[in-house]
């Protein structure tokens, strides 16, 4: 007997029992449903946070400062001069705060950023319309500020904003340049913000002395030397004082997040691939109950010339298509759960080809080592005794 005879020897059996079949096959659907939906959900989620730290720089080092006041923090000549340093490109010292915003009848809270001219290149982040902020903003301390799309939006509508004023807490400030958009991060809205000369940040804010650098390095095989470097800058700076700065850098973060992501992975699917496991345990019994079910034909087929291998056979094609089908319909499923997620939720979905491929061939598999035992079991039959069977 050949594979194509076997193949529609099996169809006839599954189709001749169809809800028996749907229910037996019902065990490697949700499994690889759950494989491939579990999966994609924690795969999209770590796409979508490491696009957001690779949007902060993988070439970037952020220093904190955890003191306030003159003594405990850096002043903005200090600051700029860690540029100074071996392997360092630029730095972007930072001032931050919220103020009340008003224009007209329209108030808001907005975040408030005082920036060198450096803040530009360093965040990449530039003016669509309008100039930026220039050293001589800095050094007479204007009141001139950038605006985000956001907050351009809330006071102006479809008005231009570049060279109209808004009230900062009380306090008139000229638009200048209107920053492109640059969406959502870690750090919340970067659309919906203001950007001040960071000398008039020192002042406005009532904030003295810096908390917050960028620092870029030249390269990022020189990220480990340029921290050391700050380190050894501001240990000197606060004495060895513990906890009296803190240096970010993005790039272990991602390090350490694609670690944890992939363990996390790998848990969901092995969680899912339970069900495969317990649905290859219904495709077993269910041919063990076939098999008893078609002793007499296997004994008629075995009395007319039929060998072992094509009883083993039959049996095992059944399985394996039991389990085929199941992982076809698991795989449409996979996919349609994993979009509908995607769509009406937060988060974010990825489905990968590789583990679609993993998912569908482990079915397979389950459905030939767990068809093996009652496929051999129809093979031994001895003719005589099936023959006698009722």
């Amino acid at each position: 007997m050949n594979m194509l005879q076997s193949m529609k020897m099996a169809w006839k059996s599954i189709a001749g029992a169809k809800v028996r079949s749907l229910l037996t096959m019902l065990g490697i659907i949700i499994g690889v449903s759950s494989v491939i939906t579990l999966v994609s959900v924690g795969q999209g989620t770590t796409s979508q946070i490491t696009a957001q730290l690779e949007g902060l720089g993988t070439d970037l080092l952020t220093v904190t400062i955890m003191g306030r006041g003159n003594t405990t923090s850096l002043s903005f000549e200090e600051a700029m001069n860690l540029s100074t340093l071996e392997g360092v490109k630029a730095v972007s010292p930072v001032i931050s705060g919220s103020v009340t915003a008003k224009k007209g009848t329209t108030n808001d809270t907005l975040s408030i950023e005082g920036i060198a001219p450096s803040y530009e290149e360093v965040q990449d982040f530039h003016v669509q319309e309008g100039r930026y902020i220039v050293d001589l903003d800095n050094e007479f301390r204007m009141k001139v500020a950038l605006i985000g799309t956001e907050a351009a939006t809330t006071f102006f509508g479809t008005d231009q904003p570049v060279g109209q004023t808004i009230q900062l807490n009380g306090s008139s400030f000229k638009i200048v340049g209107l920053l492109e958009s640059k969406g959502s991060s870690l750090t919340g809205s970067n659309d919906n913000k203001l950007l001040i000369p960071i000398s008039t940040a020192e002042r406005f804010l009532r904030s003295p002395g810096v908390r917050s650098v960028t620092v870029q390095a030249q390269d990022t095989s020189q990220m480990d030397a340029v921290k050391a470097s700050l380190e050894a800058t501001l240990d000197k700076k606060f004495l060895n004082a513990d906890n009296s700065y803190s240096i970010f850098n993005s790039q272990e973060m991602l390090d350490t997040l694609n670690s944890t992501t992939q363990m996390l992975s790998l848990a969901l699917g092995g969680i899912a691939g339970i069900s495969l496991l317990v649905g290859g345990i219904g495709i077993m019994n269910i041919m063990l109950v076939s098999v008893s079910e078609r002793t007499r034909e296997i004994g008629i087929r075995k009395a007319i010339g039929a060998k072992q291998r094509d009883i083993l056979m039959q049996f095992m094609v059944e399985s394996t298509a039991l389990s085929g089908f199941g992982g076809l319909v698991g795989i449409g499923l996979g996919y349609g759960a994993s979009g509908l997620i995607g769509h009406y939720s937060a988060l974010s979905t990825t489905v990968s080809i590789s583990i679609v491929a993993i998912a569908f061939g482990f079915s397979l598999f389950i459905g030939v080592i767990f068809g093996m035992i009652p496929a051999r079991k129809a093979a031994k039959l001895r003719p005589i005794y099936a023959l006698r069977t009722d």
